[in-house]
């Protein structure tokens, strides 16, 4: 295989594509998130029916993975992730003119389905063009753009919203966001090691067997549903207790309390670099317990506090998906390496729609507390499913598990 070597011109044009790539899918995507408590009072609502602005993007995401994952084995990796990114820049412009919460939901699953393009490939397409032992370096400067994207879209989102709408906000994102996407067209380097192949359903089901049936694979994916679950969670609905006395904190400031969310670009690089030199089973596992930590931090009255805690609910978040994304593409055979990572992402979104959106009727009942709490038990459980993962490094000769 020719693969792209770290530091050449090309690793450099396909660093900076995957980058803006997911900064555009993860801005749009979470956009919504500072506005929830918006909604419930904009449009007399529910936590959880405000939270389906998120959980119904996702669940269409999930959706529609697998589907774009086959059609990429057709027609190639990067035609698809940029048509994704420019329909879903398309939808977001498009919302901006909707000012029925029933039809913005419409849109927002609209958008779920085109965004599940970019997400479901570029992970195939990283641990295509990309050495195996250079791959958690690579796969964590990949998450550090959705760690960016999120940041940029909720600080937007917020800082409009205060100064204008939401409305406005969402216009002006997906306009930046479609001169990016046309950026990522131009600049993505074409697959050097893709072969275009047709899928029929018995391959398609060999797959899902070789995925679904590898009792590792299946920890890494119940790994990625909890631990997006729990992160989504606190995200979702942390704005409904510091919007409210005694914090009062402003739909700007409260946009800008995500810049703390920054610290997964640091972390999930970080622990991608660990996770190639050490036993990813432990850099895992550590990295779940500091996200434990930070949402215990939560707890605390003291908003200085709070806010750090979501700092370091970020921080061991996005390490622990660059530890357990990456593990995935080290574990599945090569001819499904691509499909498993799709598993994967279909695991880790329906976790953001299912324990996202189920989490604002636990708000409902038992307050923050209680939330916090029901986070760390999914948390706990994540720590105990991904320690069951078997080292195989000899087999596959690759970096120890």
């Amino acid at each position: 295989m020719n693969y792209v070597e770290l530091g050449s011109r090309a690793h450099r044009k396909a660093s900076v594509s995957m980058l803006l790539g997911s900064i555009v899918t993860f801005a749009i995507l979470y956009s919504p998130q500072p506005l929830i408590s918006l909604f419930s009072q904009q449009y007399q609502v529910s936590p959880a029916t405000a939270s389906a602005s998120i959980s119904l993007t996702t669940i269409a995401l999930g959706m529609s993975l697998l589907f774009f994952t086959v059609v990429s084995n057709i027609w190639g990796r990067k035609g698809i992730m940029s048509l994704s990114l420019l329909l879903t820049s398309i939808f977001a412009i498009v919302s901006a003119f909707i000012h029925d919460f029933q039809a913005f939901l419409v849109f927002r699953f609209l958008e779920g389905i085109s965004i599940a393009g970019f997400p479901s490939i570029a992970m195939a397409y990283l641990n295509e063009e990309f050495s195996p032992r250079a791959i958690g370096r690579v796969i964590g400067v990949y998450v550090a753009g959705t760690a960016i994207g999120g940041f940029i879209g909720r600080i937007i989102i917020g800082g409009l919203t205060d100064l204008f709408n939401w409305q406005f906000a969402m216009l002006m994102m997906g306009t930046v966001s479609l001169l990016l996407s046309l950026w990522f067209w131009f600049y993505l380097p074409a697959s050097g090691n893709f072969t275009p192949s047709k899928t029929s359903l018995r391959q398609w089901l060999a797959g899902m067997r070789a995925s679904l049936g590898d009792k590792n694979l299946l920890s890494m994916f119940i790994t990625g549903f909890l631990l997006m679950g729990g992160y989504i969670t606190v995200l979702n609905y942390i704005g409904y207790p510091l919007t409210q006395a005694p914090y009062h904190v402003s739909q700007t400031i409260f946009g800008f309390l995500f810049v703390v969310n920054l610290v997964g670009t640091w972390s999930s690089i970080w622990f991608g670099k660990l996770a190639d030199r050490y036993s990813r089973k432990w850099v895992l596992g550590l990295a779940i317990a500091i996200f434990i930590l930070g949402a215990l931090m939560t707890l605390s009255s003291l908003l200085t506090v709070k806010v750090l805690g979501i700092a370091v609910v970020a921080f061991g978040f996005f390490a622990g998906h660059s530890v357990a994304s990456g593990w995935v593409g080290v574990l599945a055979v090569k001819d499904f390496k691509a499909q498993a990572s799709s598993f994967y992402l279909l695991f880790y979104y329906a976790g953001s729609s299912l324990v996202g959106w189920s989490s604002g009727f636990f708000l409902n009942r038992f307050g923050w507390n209680g939330l916090v709490y029901y986070t760390c038990a999914l948390l706990i459980v994540s720590m105990l499913v991904s320690s069951q993962v078997k080292p195989n490094a000899k087999k596959r000769g690759l970096s120890p598990s």
